[in-house]
């Protein structure tokens, strides 16, 4: 009898133990990854819900983070995915040039790709976004369609440093003076900058404050009343230029080229009052990094172009397709 109770409990435990590792076997802790914009704005939220359509398709978690204040808030949000053993991190860097320790933190700890802004410089595996240069320079065209015998010229942007900041300006400039494609080149950055048709009076920063956006154009239009165009390079400037002019009374006399998606901004070019607008595609931008870095952390490296640049082009928007492109924005946002 005891023989016979013996027996039965080593089957129990046997049979416990074979269920036991068949449910560790089976059961996978889920991938979570982090995606880290440069700020807060209308254009995040897009790529905010391309990430999680992103992470509903491949089967992850997805933390997004958004930082209000900057390098340091940046660098805040980082650490603590880091701590927390994320599986890979998505960064749009605010200040590259400065910002290596962090960025190459991530490295060393995760997976670590970036989108919107690059950081080539650092150990990151691949830049998911557009050629900024490139796009600079189809925004100069826009300039020329609304100016075509040349004029003045003012940039509107929140932050230089930033490489796509950078870059965009470039492309503008260089269009503008009619010089070849370099996407090396650096002009200064405060100070007129004169062509034969164009001149750029300067470049006014706001470090993404929203107010100081308005106030910065409403100072330009005072400073400088034969200022013929302004061009906003954030997707949050162009509609705060167009606020100041309206303001001022010069809708039409004052130009307005943009950047980015903004209801305001399309509204703007619907109603003749903006010239046009470059837009990027942040729900791609969203979606592909997470996408990315889950092919990643399941070891499938095969999604890391050679070139260790996957490109999502710009479009150029103005009134023939403002409202097709607009029908589309809305339904990426489920409206």
């Amino acid at each position: 009898m005891f023989r016979k109770i013996f027996f039965i409990l080593v089957l129990a435990v046997a049979s416990y133990t074979v269920a036991g590792c068949a449910g560790e076997s089976t059961s996978e802790e889920k991938i979570t990854v982090g995606y880290v914009t440069n700020g807060i704005s209308d254009f995040w939220v897009i790529a905010e819900k391309g990430a999680q359509d992103g992470a509903d398709s491949m089967g992850v978690n997805v933390t997004v983070q958004m930082p209000p204040e900057g390098t340091s808030d940046q660098k805040r949000m980082i650490q603590d995915l880091l701590a927390r053993g994320i599986d890979g991190i998505a960064v749009s860097p605010i200040d590259p040039a400065n910002q290596g320790d962090i960025l190459n933190e991530i490295a060393r700890n995760t997976r670590y790709i970036t989108h919107d802004s690059d950081a080539p410089d650092t150990d990151r595996e691949v830049y998911i976004g557009m050629d900024n240069y490139t796009a600079g320079r189809m925004c100069g065209k826009l300039v020329k369609e609304a100016l075509p015998d040349g004029g003045e010229v003012m940039i509107f942007v929140g932050r230089l440093g930033q490489l796509n900041a950078d870059q965009r300006r470039q492309g503008v400039i260089d269009e503008l003076l009619d010089r070849s494609f370099d996407p090396e080149r650096r002009d200064p950055n405060a100070g007129p900058i004169v062509g034969d048709k164009y001149t750029i009076l300067d470049t006014r920063t706001d470090q993404f404050d929203f107010a100081r956006a308005k106030s910065q154009a409403e100072d330009a239009i005072a400073k400088y009343p034969e200022m013929d165009a302004m061009v906003g390079l954030f997707g949050y400037n162009p509609p705060k230029c167009l606020e100041a002019v309206k303001e001022a009374g010069k809708e039409g006399q004052i130009k307005i080229i943009a950047f980015d998606e903004e209801d305001d901004t399309l509204q703007g070019i619907k109603d003749g009052l903006m010239q046009g607008t470059i837009v990027q595609n942040p729900y791609r931008y969203g979606f592909e990094s997470v996408r990315v870095l889950s092919s990643l952390a399941r070891g499938d490296e095969s999604v890391i172009p050679a070139n260790k640049f996957i490109d999502i082009p710009a479009r150029s928007i103005t009134a023939e397709n403002v409202d097709e492109f607009w029908t589309e924005l809305k339904a990426l946002r489920g409206e």
